[in-house]
Formats: structure tokens, C-alpha cells, sequence
């Protein structure tokens, strides 16, 4: 089959691999017909997560139809069309039982690995890394589904791919970093990043009872995105001297009621902090850019809830922890515990309540992986999501 192929730092390409197969009882293999890029696919891209190895499968957003089953697989058939969550959870330990589903104790083979960094290991995920168990990820024509009785969902046909591809990761992570906001009706909510999951966070705030959501950004096309299709009230911040101070003068002073950071590590700034985190990171003496981090704990008023989606992987210096312990915030954190969340968001898109496919700008065959790389990192062509095709045909010379 063809896959997409991690070959180093800011090196990916397709090469033609083994095909998977069962080695579980609890497995099944789907042909995967549509899969996407993440953001946080583009920190493997930039290098910045330890244990990648030349040759692993990319990817953890995608979808497909079930074409084996190990025995021990009740609720899936072959033929069944289904979205594959990018988390792998067992179903059966502590954590997945509190609907925990991210911090699985089950599914790492590796955990040790991610317990020297974290202290304990989280779940394991698809394409990420050995660290987080050296799966074979989905930017792929087929791939292996580990608890495969656990985790896929099954959609109804008459939904298109585009429709619950991102129920696989991103419409998830927004909604839960928007849940954790715990959002009461009329609330204002900032979030920082316009990007997909700041997106899905603009749209699951509003519909868990926001009053009004500041989005903020650099680019044009993301900001107008987050208004012409999310409604939000947008910030540029390039434009702006200080971002918490015209969060403060459009909430009377009082400051957002909670605060999202949708970005993560590799956050861009104009202050000098910002631009120290950037050398940092290039030397290596930092992992991540909290340049929003810091704008958000800044911002955030008193007695409010600072969540966390962006992922952070590492160790970040000159995190204004005073100010959030001082101001009383709440702090929510984690990879999106998906498998809580399947069900009620596919259940929204039924209902004509949102329709995800709003996020794409560019479709694709998966020939043309290492460009779309390259183009979602840099921001070029307006590009904000990209969905591949892993069976489309290469395009002509």
C-alpha cells in the first residue's frame, strides 16, 4: 500500500509499505477513504517530538470502511463504514472507565518512554511517535485499529466523509476545550489560534451558551473564517500593542470568562519573550513557544477558567504562574478524551447543528502529502485544513 512516511525533520513522502493485518483478536484493518493533516502533525514535520524513526506511518484523523475483524471484534462487520478516534484506548482500565479515554494505562507499549518525560504515560496514538506507542498512523490506504471494539464509531451512510472526518480529532478537541470553559449562557470566551481546533472551539462555544467569542490571529483568511462562518469578534494581533489589554477594554475591564489556548508549542508572538522563545526553541533549551499561554493567564479575568488545547510537549520558561494562582484560575488541560465525545457530536451533525466541513480549504491525494505539509505549515494558498485522498490518482507531471 502507500503511506506517508516521517524521513526526518521537515521530510515526509510517500513510499509504498507492507499492508497491516490482524495480530489481535481485537483488531480490525479499515481501507481508509478520506484522512487528514493536523497541527499537531506539523510538530513531528518541524522535529519537535522526540522518537520519531525513519519510515513511520503519519497520521491520526481518518476514516473508512471495516475491511477485516479479529475474532474477538462484536460490534464492527466488514463493510461497516466508520471514524476511527486518534486516541487507542482498552476500554477496560481505571481511566477509560472514568471516560478518561486519552490516558488509557493499556495502550502504550511503550510507556515508559513518556513516563521519563511526564512521570506517568498516556494513552497510546496513532502515528505519533514511538514515545506514544510507535503506531502506524492513517495517512495511509489501510490501517490497523488496535481495540477495535472500543474505539471506532459507525456513521450512517447518507453523511459524507467530510461531514465526520474530524469527529476522528479536532471537532472533539474543540468541543472539549469549549466544555472545559464551563460556559455559562452569555459568557465571553477568547480563543486564542483560528486555526481547526480554534475553530471547532468558536463554534462549541457558542453552542454550549457563549454570548460572545474574541477570536485571535494573524492571518486574514482564519480571522475572517472564525467571523463569516463562526460569528466570533476577531483580533489581529500584529495590529494590536497588547492582546490582554484589548481583551480588557472590549469586556469593560473585567477580562474573558475563559480562555482557550488552541495553539500549543509552536505559538508566534511580536513581543520580545516571543521572539526569545523562537532562538530557545531553535537551540534546543526550550520545547515549546508559551507566548499565548502567557497572553491568556494575563487575560483571563479573576475566578476564570484558562483551557488548554494546544499541545505542549515539554518544558516552557517564564509561565506567569502568580498571576493564575493569584487571579484564582481554573486550569484544564489534555489530549481530547474522544470516544466521550462520538456519539453527541455525531449526533449535532444529524441534527443540521453544525457541519464540519466548513474547516476545509483544500482537497487532495495523499501523492501530494509532502506539499500539503508545506503549505499548511507556512500558510500558504489561504490554507487552513487539509483532507487527502489516499486512493485519488497522482496528478500529471
Amino acid at each position: 500500500m502507500k503511506a506517508l512516511c516521517w524521513q526526518g525533520k521537515e521530510q515526509v513522502g510517500v513510499e509504498t509499505v507492507s499492508d497491516p493485518h490482524i495480530i489481535n483478536p481485537h483488531d480490525a484493518v479499515v481501507r481508509i477513504t478520506s484522512t487528514a493533516i493536523c497541527g499537531s502533525d506539523l510538530h513531528l514535520f518541524d522535529g519537535y517530538i522526540p522518537s520519531m524513526e525513519q519510515g513511520d506511518i503519519l497520521g491520526h484523523e481518518f476514516m473508512g470502511e471495516v475491511v477485516e475483524i479479529g475474532s474477538a471484534v462484536r460490534n464492527l462487520a466488514v463493510g461497516d463504514r466508520v471514524v476511527v478516534p486518534f486516541p487507542i484506548a482498552c476500554g477496560h482500565c481505571y481511566f477509560c472507565e472514568h471516560e478518561l479515554w486519552s490516558l488509557c494505562d493499556n495502550t502504550n507499549p511503550n510507556a515508559w518512554m513518556a513516563e521519563k518525560l511526564f512521570g506517568y504515560s498516556p494513552a497510546g496514538i496513532f502515528g505519533y511517535s514511538h514515545m506514544l506507542g510507535g503506531y502506524a498512523g492513517g495517512q495511509a490506504q489501510y490501517a490497523r485499529v488496535p481495540f477495535a471494539d472500543i474505539g471506532p464509531i459507525k456513521v450512517p451512510e447518507r453523511l459524507s466523509d467530510e461531514q465526520v472526518l474530524f469527529l476522528s480529532d479536532i471537532f472533539p478537541t474543540g468541543y472539549m476545550a469549549a466544555e472545559n470553559c464551563d460556559i455559562k449562557p452569555g459568557d465571553t470566551v477568547a480563543v486564542w489560534g483560528c486555526g481547526p481546533v480554534g475553530q471547532f472551539a468558536i463554534k462549541s462555544a457558542f453552542l454550549l451558551g457563549a454570548g460572545r467569542v474574541i477570536a485571535i490571529d494573524r492571518f486574514p483568511e482564519r480571522l475572517r473564517l472564525a467571523r463569516e462562518s463562526a460569528r466570533a469578534e476577531t483580533i489581529n494581533y500584529e495590529e494590536v500593542d497588547d492582546v490582554p489589554g484589548q481583551l480588557a477594554l472590549m469586556t469593560g475591564g473585567r477580562g474573558p470568562d475563559a480562555c482557550i489556548d488552541a495553539v500549543g508549542m509552536e505559538a508566534h508572538g511580536t513581543s520580545l519573550l516571543a521572539r526569545m522563545d523562537a532562538a530557545k526553541q531553535k537551540l534546543m533549551l526550550e520545547t515549546g513557544r508559551p507566548n499565548v499561554l502567557r497572553e491568556a493567564i494575563r487575560a483571563c479575568r479573576k475566578g476564570g477558567v484558562l483551557s488548554v488545547a494546544g499541545v505542549y510537549g515539554g518544558f516552557l520558561d517564564t509561565i506567569p504562574f502568580g498571576a493564575a494562582f493569584n487571579k484564582g484560575l481554573r486550569i484544564a488541560t489534555g489530549q481530547c478524551h474522544v470516544q466521550r465525545y462520538l456519539r453527541p457530536l455525531l449526533d449535532r451533525v444529524q441534527r443540521n447543528e453544525i457541519d464540519p466541513s466548513f474547516i476545509i480549504t483544500h482537497r487532495l491525494s495523499l501523492d501530494e502529502a509532502p506539499r500539503a505539509y508545506e503549505i499548511f505549515r507556512d500558510k500558504k494558498e489561504n490554507c487552513v485544513k487539509v483532507v487527502l485522498d489516499p486512493w485519488a490518482a497522482p496528478k500529471a507531471a
